[in-house]
């Protein structure tokens, strides 16, 4: 008995409601994957003359889990022609699996998975990489962005820049469609090429400058940084002609920024952050007798805006007792998952130091002048940013109520964010390093390096002399506390 072929004709490449409503049907009535053949358009093949779709049998029903569903929408955009028969195939085979989709090691599923994986990151290129250049003036005034995408994602990713430039009328051209806006509605319409689209404005010399102030030399990281641009999305960014050089200046713009005095916030930011934080709170919510009750009343501090973001409240950590108390800048990646100071990377730099030169971390207590961890997603990682001078002034109550509490001989300040936090004011940590300041209350701070510093350092030679350098500020403060 020969098979009885169907053809299923969608709408587009990313019809999923023409692929939801033709897979039902032909899964109800118990059609094989390998009796299906799915086309795009009205073009024909060896099968145009296939058996037409059947209707569903009256009464039955399809469940299949959520997370199907939703992996399906975004599987749909990819590019591989053979997309609509790996879901069909995956969707049949869910009426006799039904824990299917918890198969990890299932080559169904390892496609699905990786096909999504591979639009969320196209969908995450797009959000970062369309620049748009101004046409027009006036009423006539739009913006237009050129992009080439991997996967079929305009329409996907439309909205995000509906939401994003709602404000503006523009218009995003690739190859395979085009999104318009104007102020009003969205409109998807076909592909174009890059002819279509105008040449750069006068608007990308202002990108380029700003590019170049916020490029951070300290944290640049070639690899990642390529894996995060590739080369492909090179030629449509106008601030990619600046990369070679700012790479190539990057450790020499690092010791200059390093020099600089900290960046102190702009004469708006008051009015900023009265208006969009909740007002610190003047007063402790309870009188704390003790570390332990002001770590219980820092689990659930919303003195800034940085609690939303971070995974918990990291605080200080040591004796009640200790004779120094050591403030870092905040709580990294790792420091945020395990709700503990210093335990990270730069973490272990301080143990080895402290222990090179002599002193018990056992004895100290170890806390840092935010509490919270501050960070941009990028992909699957998240990248460390500097806290502003206000997030600083707002933990630095904490920072005075573990000082008042645990009454140490030394505060040892590791970094220009903790000297700040601890003096009120910028310090030019590079040009004070190992100076002792008495603060009003009595309060004795060294002033010293953070340890990630070192681990910035690209060149060995020159980290081995900082991390010389670290040790002995460790000793002086040894000898000055006799611990």
């Amino acid at each position: 008995m020969s098979p009885v072929y169907h053809t299923v004709r969608l709408a587009s490449e990313t019809d999923f409601d023409g692929w939801r409503d033709a897979a039902r049907r032909l899964a109800l009535n118990e059609i094989e994957p390998g009796a299906i053949t799915w086309q795009v358009g009205d073009g024909d093949d060896l099968f145009s003359d296939a058996t037409p779709l059947p209707e569903a049998p009256p009464g039955a029903t399809m469940n299949v889990p959520r997370d199907f569903v939703e992996k399906a929408k975004a599987v749909i955009c990819h590019r591989d022609p053979a997309r609509f028969g790996l879901l069909y195939r995956i969707l049949f085979r869910l009426r006799s699996e039904p824990h299917l989709m918890k198969i990890a090691s299932d080559p169904d599923i390892i496609a699905l998975r990786e096909h999504e994986k591979s639009v969320r990151r196209d969908i995450h290129k797009m959000r970062a990489f369309v620049r748009f250049v101004k046409v027009g003036q006036g009423e006539d005034e739009r913006f237009v962005a050129w992009f080439e995408p991997d996967h079929y994602i305009v329409e996907r990713n439309a909205d995000f820049f509906v939401r994003r430039f709602a404000g503006m009328r523009w218009t995003i051209l690739t190859p395979h469609a085009s999104a318009d806006w104007d102020g009003d509605s969205l409109v998807i319409g076909p592909g174009a090429t890059r002819a279509d689209a105008p040449l750069e404005d006068a608007a990308n010399d202002l990108w380029r400058t700003y590019f170049t102030n916020i490029f951070n030399p300290a944290r640049l990281k070639v690899k990642a940084m390529q894996a995060e641009m590739p080369k492909k999305y090179w030629r449509n960014l106008p601030e990619a002609s600046l990369i070679p050089d700012l790479i190539k200046n990057a450790d020499r713009s690092a010791r200059e920024m390093l020099e600089r005095m900290p960046t102190m916030p702009a004469p708006h930011h008051a009015k900023v952050q009265e208006k969009h934080w909740s007002k610190p709170e003047e007063h402790a919510p309870e009188d704390a007798t003790s570390i332990p009750e002001l770590r219980r009343q820092a689990e659930s501090c919303r003195r800034c805006p940085l609690w939303q973001d971070a995974t918990q409240t990291v605080f200080g950590e040591g004796p009640e007792t200790a004779e120094i108390i050591f403030v870092g800048e905040q709580p990294g990646d790792q420091e945020d998952i395990a709700g503990k100071p210093f335990v990270g990377p730069a973490g272990r730099v301080f143990d080895e130091v402290i222990d090179e030169a002599g002193i018990a971390r056992e004895k100290l207590y170890v806390t840092n002048a935010v509490k919270h961890f501050k960070f941009e997603p990028r992909g699957k990682r998240r990248i460390h940013q500097k806290p502003n001078a206000g997030e600083v002034k707002a933990c630095r109550w904490w920072i005075d109520h573990e000082i008042g509490l645990i009454k140490p001989a030394l505060v040892v300040a590791m970094g220009a964010t903790a000297a700040q936090s601890l003096l009120g004011k910028a310090i030019p940590i590079t040009r004070m390093r190992g100076e002792i300041v008495t603060r009003d209350d009595g309060v004795q701070v060294f002033l010293t390096i953070h340890p990630s510093f070192i681990l910035r350092i690209r060149e060995p030679d020159e980290a081995q002399a900082e991390r010389a350098r670290f040790v002995k500020d460790m000793q002086a403060v040894k000898a000055l506390m006799g611990v």
